[in-house]
């Protein structure tokens, strides 16, 4: 009974025959009979499955044998088929589970531990680590779209060997000692250990003769351009995700990914926000005042933009689709005029601002006039100091 206990702790019966635990007796036998049918191995069906599953109709099919194994996984692993028949006694027999215990063997081992104790070692392919890396692009670049590379600097499959570690014209071979699994159990009692296999270590393959440029490890550390393609639109500080191109991975495994940051550099004239562009055209006082056409740059040609008369400086109009183009549609071109007062006039210049501000009827601060108190007289301005 000891053997079939222990058996009990290791296989769930229930997923076995795919039934929940309370089942009854009727929908346990024609789950069997269903799966039975399917596995049989007349029928060229799985031979090993198709014993589980009887093994565990042999039990659930019994409803005595039944209620002992629901009591059995119910008072656990340590519990010895009753609290009396635990080693540590009965309280902590029926408290200490199979899970916790394939936790603490597990970090005993080096393994991680599953149903029944199992432990199973970290052995076999793995995943490929992820890489970073900055990509610098033109203000232009970023707007349109480019196809550019970016240089890293890691783990990739040697190139001699593909990969496989083994010598040019020649391949790995199914290890002998664990016949291909990577791991060789040990049986320790109650519970059966998996530890990688040292022949191997752990990759299921043997190499009879080593490549010399990894010296049989299939990988190389050595620098590579990967090509990535920008789309259009894109901005600064954006991740972009290369699938597979990041580092190889061991034993076999899949490569990880690459992510690029792209940082865009600025414009002498525009600006950006999101999928507009941004430009500040200065005008003249007269055009401003009186209205005019004038012509702005955009990314791809000039265009005319109308300034109606009385424009204030600091408006800022709206052209549409001159944006950056985008798989949502294309953003538009915001145009601030600021009017640009000049440093140094003219005679005639002076004359005429002059004659303007007499013929001037209003003040622009008018509005103000009401909470304008009386002003102190204008304070002259300091004297040059003497230069010492």
């Amino acid at each position: 009974m000891a053997q079939a206990q222990r058996e009990w702790f290791e296989k769930d019966y229930y997923k076995v025959l795919g039934v929940s635990q309370g089942a009854s007796q009727d929908e346990v036998r024609k789950a069997y009979r269903k799966l039975s049918k399917q596995l049989h191995p007349d029928s060229g069906g799985d031979e090993e499955r198709f014993k589980e599953v009887s093994a565990a109709y042999d039990v659930l099919g019994d409803a005595e044998k039944r209620k002992e194994y629901d009591e059995v996984r119910r008072l656990g692993p340590m519990s010895g088929g009753g609290a009396s028949g635990s080693p540590f006694g009965g309280g902590f027999g029926q408290q200490f589970r199979v899970d916790d215990l394939g936790d603490l063997l597990g970090g005993m081992f080096g393994g991680r531990a599953g149903r029944g104790g199992r432990v199973r070692p970290p052995a076999g392919p793995q995943r490929g680590d992820d890489l970073e890396a900055d990509l610098h692009l033109s203000f232009e670049d970023a707007i349109h779209g480019v196809t550019s590379s970016v240089h890293v600097t890691s783990d990739a499959a040697c190139g001699p060997c593909g990969g496989t570690g083994a010598a040019p014209g020649t391949s790995p071979v199914i290890c002998s000692a664990c016949g291909g699994r990577g791991v060789r159990d040990e049986n320790q009692g109650l519970f059966s250990f998996s530890q990688p296999c040292r022949e191997c270590s752990g990759t299921g393959m043997r190499i009879e003769t080593p490549c010399r440029e990894c010296q049989g490890s299939g990988i190389v550390h050595r620098p590579r351009q990967v090509k990535v393609r920008i789309p259009a639109g894109v901005e600064s500080g954006q991740r972009i995700r290369v699938k597979g191109r990041g580092g190889v991975g061991p034993n076999g495994g899949p490569a990880g990914d690459l992510f690029v940051t792209v940082r865009v550099g600025t414009h002498a004239v525009f600006g950006r926000k999101g999928k507009d562009l941004t430009l500040a055209v200065p005008i003249t006082f007269a055009e401003a005042a009186l209205g005019a056409t004038v012509t702005v740059p955009t990314l791809a040609r000039p265009v005319s933009l109308r300034v109606p008369a009385g424009t204030r400086s600091g408006r800022t109009f709206r052209v549409r689709g001159h944006g950056a183009v985008l798989p949502t549609g294309a953003g538009d071109l915001l145009v601030t005029v600021e009017v640009a007062i000049p440093q140094k006039l003219s005679a005639a210049e002076r004359t005429a601002i002059e004659a303007l501000a007499a013929a001037g009827t209003e003040s622009p601060r008018a509005h103000l006039d009401p909470y304008v108190q009386p002003a102190d007289p204008p304070v002259p301005p300091d004297p040059e100091r003497p230069k010492s």
